[in-house]
């Protein structure tokens, strides 16, 4: 008479009380899948008025400040240096002052690769923070990968 494996007794009065799951998990999942496939795409739109035909050209060019970060933290305003704080909150109130003009000036971004981003971040929040809203960072190739750069 052979041995009884595991904790299961011989007895033929017991059966295996346990249920095999592995088919209710098959219906679940294509039950699942099926309501997956059925389920209709949400085809909202939104109605957009854009501009047709070519923009007239700009009558002038407007007023460009370029603002450039180098590998130092040290930070520029058209070629010249800021030595603190208070003088680029300064151009950059004067910056802000003319954004409801006619001619606003645009703020030029153009930190170096190295730059730290604390530096950046904080420029880029000074400059909202004091209303300037037509900012624009200028470099951003020294950035990318060679092989993006050369259009591969």
């Amino acid at each position: 008479m052979a041995a009884p494996l595991g904790s299961q007794s011989t007895d033929d009065d017991e059966g295996i009380v346990d249920i095999n799951t592995t088919p209710l998990i098959d219906v679940m999942l294509v039950l699942l899948i099926m309501l997956i496939i059925t389920i209709p795409l949400k085809t909202e739109s939104v109605g957009l008025d854009l501009p047709q035909g070519n923009p007239p050209p700009p009558i002038h060019p407007p007023a460009v400040a370029t603002v450039a970060i180098g590998y130092d933290d040290a930070i520029t305003w058209n070629g010249e240096a800021v030595p603190d704080e208070a003088q680029l909150v300064a151009r950059l109130r004067e910056a802000a002052a003319t954004q409801g003009t006619a001619d606003p000036v645009e703020l030029h971004l153009q930190p170096d690769r190295l730059a730290g981003y604390k530096t950046v971040a904080h420029v880029l929040a000074d400059a909202q923070r004091l209303g300037v809203n037509r900012i624009g960072i200028i470099g951003l190739e020294q950035f990318m990968p060679d092989n993006a750069k050369n259009g591969q």
